[in-house]
C-alpha cells in the first residue's frame, strides 16, 4: 500500500470537491473505527461530520467500502436481514494510527466548515469564501493563466488572509 493511495497531490484535484483524493476512504475508515456500521449509518454519520445539508452518495460510499475491503483494512459480517455491516481489521487500525495526523486535519477542517454553514452570524463569510472559489474556478476555466497571473492571485490571496489574521 503506498502513501500517495490516500495523499493528495494538489496538482491533480478536481475543482469544487469537499473531500481531497483519499479523504473520504479515510474518514469512512475513521468511522468505522469508532463502531462496525453499516453502508447507511455511514452515510449519515457522514452527513452529521459535514453538515449544511451535505450527504455522500450511496455510488461513493459502497466503492469505498469495496476498496477498503479488498485492501483488508475492514470486514464484512452480515447481520439483520442480510445487512451488510463493516468492521475493523487489524490492518485497517494500523493504517488509520499512520494516517493519524490527516485524519485529525479532515476532522478539524469539516468542524469549521459545519461551524461556518451553521452560524447565522457567519453567513457572510461563508458567501464571501464560496464567491472567491467561484471566482478562482472561472479565472483558471475561461482564461489561460500565465505565470505571472498565477503569482499575482496567490499573492492578493496571501494579502487577503494577512489582513484577516490582524482583524
Amino acid at each position: 500500500m503506498s502513501d500517495s493511495e490516500f495523499n493528495h497531490h494538489p496538482q491533480s484535484a478536481r475543482r469544487g470537491r469537499l473531500f481531497e483524493a483519499g479523504r473520504m476512504k479515510l474518514l469512512v475508515l475513521y468511522l468505522i473505527e469508532q463502531s462496525p456500521k453499516h453502508g447507511y449509518e455511514i452515510i449519515k454519520d457522514i452527513s452529521d461530520l459535514v453538515g449544511g445539508g451535505y450527504s455522500p452518495s450511496a455510488g461513493t460510499i459502497y466503492p469505498t467500502l469495496s476498496w477498503l475491503e479488498e485492501m483488508h483494512f475492514i470486514h464484512v459480517s452480515e447481520s439483520e436481514g442480510d445487512r451488510k455491516q463493516y468492521h475493523m481489521t487489524e490492518a485497517g487500525i494500523a493504517h488509520l494510527q499512520q494516517q493519524q495526523k490527516l485524519v485529525q486535519e479532515l476532522l478539524e477542517k469539516l468542524e469549521t466548515r459545519r461551524e461556518i454553514h451553521d452560524n447565522d452570524q457567519l453567513i457572510d463569510i461563508y458567501r464571501a469564501m464560496e464567491n472567491l472559489k467561484t471566482a478562482l474556478r472561472l479565472k483558471l476555466k475561461l482564461n489561460q493563466v500565465d505565470v505571472e497571473q498565477v503569482r499575482q492571485i496567490a499573492e492578493k490571496i496571501d494579502q487577503a488572509a494577512v489582513e484577516i489574521g490582524r482583524l
